[in-house]
């Protein structure tokens, strides 16, 4: 059963891990696999789960959860890292944003992923230096970081992002715990 860290607790720590990042939303849902080994940060793949507007918004929860058991079983994933649920103006979005995130979490969960989740303004921190950043400056700064030869989709770099989000918080907590050990 997976369980769900805050920010500040660190992952286990290991040679070689391999993020799940997903941002959630109900008609695009961006995922993404990047990898760390060495310090140094290879995306594997990335994506978006686009749900029609036709379809009911209970299709496009099981579109979500099976889309995201194709990836993790394609990738094999050690951890996941999501997007945080968000401040918004209007219960009925919230509600919305709320169910599709569950079914990410389902996913995630149903493989035994550890799941860690960071704020908006926290992965936009990360990837662009502000948390009010734009999602075509997300994008273009993901593709810089990353090496990326193509510009990926919004919501498929807003999921790079959360990786990037996860590997900085990973790799301040090994600090401050090794310190914290230091005499």
């Amino acid at each position: 059963m997976a369980r769900i860290v805050r920010r500040n607790d660190p992952p286990a720590s290991s040679e070689v891990e391999r993020v799940l990042a997903i941002d959630p939303a109900l008609r695009k849902t961006g995922w993404a696999i990047v990898e760390s080994a060495g310090g140094n940060l290879k995306a594997i793949a990335w994506g978006v789960i686009h749900n029609k507007p036709a379809l009911l918004p209970s299709g496009c929860l099981v579109a979500i959860r099976e889309g995201l058991n194709d990836v993790i079983k394609q990738h094999a994933p050690t951890v996941c890292a999501i997007e945080a649920t968000i401040f918004v103006q209007s219960y009925k979005t919230a509600i919305v944003l709320g169910t599709a995130r569950g079914a990410c979490l389902i996913a995630a969960a149903e493989h035994g992923l550890p799941i860690y989740e960071y704020a908006p303004r926290e992965i936009k921190q990360a990837a662009v230096g502000r948390g009010a950043a734009q999602k075509d400056q997300v994008a273009f700064m993901i593709r810089a970081q990353l090496r990326l030869r193509e510009t990926p989709e919004a919501d498929a770099a807003d999921a790079l992002a959360a990786a990037i989000t996860h590997f900085q918080n990973s790799a301040a907590a090994r600090v401050t715990a090794r310190e914290a050990r230091r005499v």
